[in-house]
């Protein structure tokens, strides 16, 4: 947390928000280095952002694939330290606990099936319109 001292100067504890970042970026690289599913979301997002560049969408409509893309992928890491830390707690199968892991995996595929229909109300109609159907 940030303090001044008796010369007015602020100081903010760099090392401490370093490290907070560097355990950030350490958690995001463990999500695609262990995940298929996130590789393939991570995939799916360059593709349809190489789109958005392609089809020259509106700003808008960036905010709205970005929004998505943000969406999923937060999910999906929600989603993988929710069966990490079960795992840890309760190694052998649990019935609870896995009913605990199929809503979080629920919850990706809702946001995925979304971002996906949102994904086509934008592009569909420009697909049709490059080849004239």
């Amino acid at each position: 947390m940030p303090y001044v001292k008796n010369n007015f100067k602020i100081f903010i504890p760099v090392r401490k928000l370093i490290k907070s970042f560097s355990n950030a970026i350490n958690g995001i690289a463990l999500l695609f280095k262990s995940q298929l599913n996130a590789r393939i979301e991570l995939i799916i997002a360059g593709i349809v952002i190489f789109a958005g560049f392609l089809f020259r969408i509106s700003n808008h409509e960036w905010l709205t694939i970005l929004l998505c893309i943000a969406l999923v992928l937060a999910l999906e890491g929600i989603n993988t330290s929710i069966e990490i830390f079960a795992n840890k707690l309760h190694p052998n199968f649990d019935k609870e606990i896995g009913k605990a892991k199929d809503v979080a995996a629920g919850a990706v595929l809702i946001a995925a099936i979304f971002a996906s229909v949102i994904g086509f109300i934008i592009f569909v109609p420009r697909l049709l319109d490059l080849f004239k159907l």
